[in-house]
């Protein structure tokens, strides 16, 4: 090894290598947990997720050290062609894509089989951080702000499909990192208010809910009726704003959830709200009958917060999981992987998982702050951004509090696409930090 990769070896960021690994080992763990099994022995056989998931973490760090070793400009100079390079997968996917459990986003070379939707978060955060940071761009501009959510939200289109619906949400991740660069306050509102009203349309019947918009309507008029004094501009875009709400929890919500949304998705938001479908939302078979739809996304959902409320404040202790023993939590090595965790080591275990990944965060964006290149710290952003809302989302998604959308736990979840992309992302981040002190164009 040379001087100078000796010293960009040496210069990389301790801690966050250590929470990595921590995680990572985390993961093998509980990957082997939930498939051991005393009577068979085959666990160590390349056939098991456990030993595929070894492979996977010894490729992760082969690309490791290739990025270390990698000039930092090199991320930034080639951001475009990499982004120009995701897409180009993302469209092969639709045509040459192989089916896996409903989703039409997986692409096989020889024996081998990745998502380029978990590879194009890599390549869609350097082309946004090369955006943003560039000399050229004003993000206080519509048209620099829209090219920014178009680089965000052009592969999220291309991942839907796919039929990867989960996946695809992710990259709303990246206005995360776009607020944080100057979006103004009124972008969160909106969205904001339009999850809200979404959530008012599934659950209020529609002639009350019109009433309760109205009311609002009213109040607002009156709260800021010395503002509006006779200003006609004013009072119309109150009168729009209210046929808008009127629009889209009338109309909007229902024709989206009977006609483009999949039953399955469908049954997931109602199960997470507690809720049965209505039959107005329900599929119909050829002959007229309204299809009941097996809500497996309930059954999951019970099985996981069984799981995790069987551990208690301690656990069963490592192996001593009997839900994970017999099978009894659906996926339990990908998107349920914390139910191991929270049956094995309980409350106290579960806790200490939630620390590691928020110290592993706020480290993020302790690297990303300290950047003197712009896109350094914007990448450092997104790395966060995406951590954070596969965190967030798989956790919530595990104990009901959000619908089953099929996201991975960082690091911890089975797969290679997932804890391939997720140790790039950081790898490249670490090896920014390595030269700080340079500023990238």
């Amino acid at each position: 090894m040379s001087k100078e990769n000796a010293s960009v070896v040496g210069r990389i960021d301790g801690l966050s290598i250590f929470l990595y690994f921590l995680l990572v080992g985390i993961g093998l763990l509980s990957v082997f947990s939930v498939e051991y099994r005393s009577t068979d022995p085959s666990i160590f056989m390349m056939s098991k997720s456990f030993m595929k998931q070894t492979i996977f973490l010894g490729v992760a760090l082969f690309f490791g050290l290739v990025i270390f070793f990698t000039d930092n400009k090199f991320f930034s100079s080639f951001a475009y062609p990499f982004y120009g390079f995701g897409i180009l997968l993302l469209i092969a996917t639709i045509f040459l894509g192989k089916d896996v459990k409903g989703s039409h986003s997986w692409l096989e070379v020889g024996s081998f089989a990745f998502q380029p939707g978990e590879i194009s978060k890599i390549f869609t955060a350097l082309a946004l951080s090369k955006f943003l940071s560039s000399p050229d761009t004003n993000f206080k501009t519509l048209r620099h702000r829209l090219i920014g959510s178009a680089i965000a939200l052009v592969p999220c289109f291309i991942i839907i499909l796919q039929d990867e619906t989960g996946l695809a949400l992710v990259y709303f991740s990246f206005f995360l990192v776009m607020y944080r660069e100057g979006l103004p306050n009124i972008v969160l509102i909106i969205a904001l208010s339009l999850i809200a009203l979404t959530l008012a349309s599934l659950l209020i019947d529609r002639t009350i809910l019109f009433f309760i918009i109205l009311a609002l309507t009213l109040l607002a008029a009156y709260l800021i009726r010395f503002e509006l004094k006779r200003d006609i501009v004013a009072r119309i875009f109150l009168v729009g704003i209210f046929f808008i709400c009127i629009l889209y929890s009338h109309v909007a919500v229902p024709l989206v959830f009977k006609h483009v949304m999949k039953g399955y998705q469908v049954d997931r938001i109602y199960s997470m709200l507690g809720r049965d479908v209505p039959e107005s939302f329900r599929s119909k078979s050829e002959d007229g009958v309204v299809k009941k739809s097996s809500n497996t996304s309930d059954y999951n959902v019970t099985q996981s917060k069984i799981a995790i409320g069987s551990g208690g404040l301690l656990g069963k202790g490592f192996l001593h999981g009997t839900s994970t023993k017999n099978d009894f939590v659906p996926e339990q090595n990908t998107d349920f992987i914390f139910c191991a965790v929270g049956e094995q080591f309980g409350f106290v275990g579960s806790v200490i998982l939630v620390g590691l990944y928020v110290a592993l965060m706020m480290r993020i964006l302790f690297l990303a702050e300290r950047q003197r290149s712009p896109f350094s710290r914007i990448y450092g952003y997104c790395v966060a951004s995406i951590l954070f809302f596969h965190f967030a989302i798989n956790l919530s998604m595990t104990i009901g509090l959000a619908p089953v959308i099929g996201i991975t736990l960082p690091l911890l979840s089975y797969g290679g696409s997932s804890l391939l992309s997720f140790s790039v992302l950081i790898f490249i981040l670490l090896r920014l930090d390595v030269d700080k002190q340079a500023m990238i164009r």
